[in-house]
């Protein structure tokens, strides 16, 4: 599975060409970060590993005849116009095996600002090991002598236990699989929500989660809560949230700092579609709680080894939703020497992901993006149900 990333600067008349210096530096990195040069192989008993065949990775130069600002006017949000260009799809890049692990574009604005694009291959890192990484780039770009991150490989810290002995439910490995929609009835859309968005929705929560909860519980519940209605999923089944969760600050895996491989879980919680739509905020927000409660070193553990006994799977089904925070993994932090980013996150998602991004909203305060894909007319109902849920809790704060 490919990831995509844009990064957008905005630049000046300093004729520096960001695409050398930040050529220069990306070779630099992977001196350090030498298995990202690799290639993906399959061995025996469908276990990948990493040939660290030096054959390096890809980088495109491009110049594009448009300027931030008009960009920025279209809304520097997923889906973005003109995405093709500005991370060309290289021909026979887009594998997962036996293929360049990263695909990185510079594209020089007609203003002197820049976008950088990258796609990685997420079997290899995870979003804090790619913002690492990039991180790394950066500062070797601005100049620094070396990184202030060693990178850590250590990938053996996470293999099963021998034998696999699952000893917790993973309900993500057990969902019924139902139909995806048509992939050609999809549309994409953002949804921005405003810090005063985030105030309404969580003192709308019952009085006890006021205090407590975080914007993440909340707003994550009142999606999910949308979606399942959008998607007029029947009675009886199954609206299930998975959260997509970093474990790297459970002590007890010691993990090094400066591990960059893939180190997150999928804390998963099921539900009956009529209870979750018939419920209240507050309800959803306690379930989206008490899945995030679930992760232990055991459950870490017990998730890895069910991996490994069940084999390479891929779930998606029409009644999964599964959330990504991208807030606070570092993408906003990369500066090449022109300052941070005004956009710094993924560039598109899939039916049933979605994930947060930190941005501003048009008085230039933060916000936070989420990226939707649904069916066409299910998409026109969430964002009813988004205005409806909305309009129902913003006299909350008055």
């Amino acid at each position: 599975m490919h990831v995509s990333l844009a990064l957008f600067y905005r630049g000046g008349d300093d004729g520096v060409d960001p695409a050398g210096v930040i050529r220069r530096a990306l070779s630099e990195a992977l001196v350090h970060y030498y298995p990202l040069a690799g290639r993906l192989r399959e061995v025996e008993g469908q276990k990948l590993v990493v040939d660290c065949t030096g054959e390096g990775v890809l980088f495109v130069e491009a110049d594009a005849d448009v300027r931030l600002a008009e960009l920025e006017k279209v809304g520097l949000r997923p889906p973005f116009p003109c995405w093709d260009q500005l991370l060309f799809d290289v021909e026979g890049s887009s594998g997962v095996l036996n293929c360049p692990l990263l695909l990185i574009q510079v594209t020089r604005l007609l203003c002197g600002s820049f976008v950088f694009a990258l796609r990685f291959n997420h079997t290899i890192c995870d979003g804090i090991g790619i913002a690492q990484f990039m991180n790394a780039i950066a500062e070797l770009a601005r100049g620094l002598p070396s990184t202030t991150v060693a990178p850590v490989w250590s990938r053996e810290l996470l293999e099963a236990r021998n034998p696999p002995t699952p000893s917790l439910p993973h309900h993500e490995s057990g969902v019924v699989l139902s139909q995806p929609p048509p992939a050609d009835d999809m549309v994409m859309r953002s949804f921005t929500f405003r810090a005063s968005d985030l105030a309404a929705v969580k003192k709308s929560l019952p009085r006890h989660l006021h205090g407590t909860a975080t914007s993440f519980e909340a707003l994550a519940a009142f999606l999910w809560r949308a979606r399942t209605a959008a998607l007029e999923l029947p009675p009886g089944g199954t609206a299930s949230l998975v959260i997509v969760t970093n474990f790297r600050s459970t002590a007890e895996m010691s993990l090094p700092t400066g591990y960059y491989g893939n180190a997150v879980v999928p804390l998963t919680v099921l539900v009956d579609p009529a209870a979750l739509r018939g419920g209240s905020l507050g309800d959803a927000a306690a379930l989206v709680r008490r899945a995030k409660a679930t992760l232990t070193t055991e459950y870490v553990r017990s998730n890895v080894d069910e991996l490994v006994l069940l084999g390479r799977r891929y779930l998606l089904p029409a009644n999964m939703f599964a959330l990504s925070d991208a807030r606070r993994l570092g993408f906003d932090r990369v500066d090449f020497g022109w300052g941070e980013p005004v956009y710094a996150g993924p560039t598109d998602t899939v039916f049933g992901v979605s994930f947060f991004v930190a941005v501003k909203d048009p008085d230039g305060e933060d916000a936070v993006a989420v990226p939707v894909v649904l069916p066409r007319l299910a998409m026109d109902r969430f964002a009813t149900e988004v205005e409806k849920l909305l309009n129902h809790v913003k006299p909350q704060l008055s």
